[in-house]
């Protein structure tokens, strides 16, 4: 589509015929010959001289060129342009972090498959948890996994195809035998510094209690809570176990409360898939729409055929007034 960025400078086209209307042509008297018998020679002639005014006359090309020329110019300054169709931006309103437990105790075999097969913890978790980031099209995820310490596996982005190979690749112990869910709380809390979007929300999924931190994880759920962060909490371990493979029910519950998230318990592959199912529905997709339309300037075009007819038209009546004077010469 084709349009005019400033249409208002059209109405400079007539300014020449104003002008020609307010600044009529300056008359000037002067003797075109001198001759002392002047007035001999005119009363032998039977003339009555007069004063009158000479003013060289336009030839009707010249008029229509130059008004040609005009016109093209008050285009130029209108800014013609080409404006293409509008292109669109979709930007994401809410980050999602994934924070998996990949301690030693994720390898034990006590996770009930729909089908009555019993199967390990983790791969459990591989499959809703793939499952749910293929369902947030357009949501940037980032995910870290946590033993003895945290570390971060893919930053906040929209290549969920990376990161539901990252998670198909999860291995129990990789991250160490024990669980720092404190520091995984602290790591995800400087990952989401660097983000820009309104909401922001953790999911943390363990089995078992801290261990390993050096953050106490109510303190790094106070420092989530003063940042915007939301923390939602999946337990899939065992409350009635003792020491270390213990699930630590209470502090879960604490984090996601101080923070305005929810407590799941997942016993088998079914809750777990129903507890994703729900963190789907509460965390609606947020998405914002940018759209724009590039603009080609045209200007060039009409000031360029202007500049060429002004040039071709003074230089083609140059040359054809040379022609003339040297025929009159000859």
């Amino acid at each position: 589509m084709y349009e005019l960025a400033t249409p208002l400078l059209l109405l400079a086209l007539p300014l020449p015929l104003l002008v020609w209307w307010l600044f009529p042509p300056h008359r000037e008297t002067s003797a075109s010959i001198r001759l002392p018998f002047f007035d001999k020679v005119a009363k032998a002639a039977g003339v009555t001289p007069t004063e009158g005014s000479v003013m060289p006359r336009r030839a009707f090309w010249q008029t229509v060129i130059e008004a040609l020329a005009w016109v093209l110019v008050v285009v130029a300054l209108a800014r013609p342009q080409f404006v293409e169709p509008p292109i669109e931006k979709v930007e994401p309103q809410r980050d999602i972090l994934l924070a998996l437990d990949l301690s030693q105790s994720m390898d034990t075999k006590d996770f009930k498959a729909p089908d009555g097969t019993v199967a390990a913890r983790v791969d459990a978790v591989r499959d809703v948890v793939s499952n749910f980031v293929e369902k947030r099209p357009s949501d940037r995820i980032g995910l870290i996994v946590f033993g003895d310490a945290p570390y971060p596996l893919a930053p906040f982005t929209m290549d969920h195809a990376l990161v539901r190979t990252m998670i198909d690749d999860l291995v129990p112990g990789m991250a160490g035998p024990r669980t720092a869910v404190g520091d995984a709380l602290g790591l995800g809390i400087r990952m989401f510094e660097r983000t820009t979007v309104p909401d922001k929300v953790l999911i943390i999924l363990t089995d078992g209690n801290d261990t390993a931190s050096k953050m106490p994880p109510l303190k790094a759920a106070d420092i989530a809570k003063s940042k915007g962060v939301i923390v939602h909490a999946v337990g899939i371990g065992d409350p009635r176990a003792t020491g270390e493979d213990k699930l630590d029910t209470t502090t879960l519950e604490t984090i996601a409360a101080k923070t305005g998230g929810r407590y799941f318990f997942g016993g088998d592959s079914t809750q777990l898939a129903t507890i994703y199912h729900e963190l789907d529905r509460i965390t609606p997709e947020d998405r914002k729409t940018m759209s724009w339309r590039p603009r080609i300037e045209l200007f060039a075009w009409p000031l360029g055929a202007s500049v060429i007819l002004l040039t071709g038209w003074y230089v083609l009546s140059g040359l054809a007034g040379l022609m003339r004077r040297r025929r009159t010469v000859a």
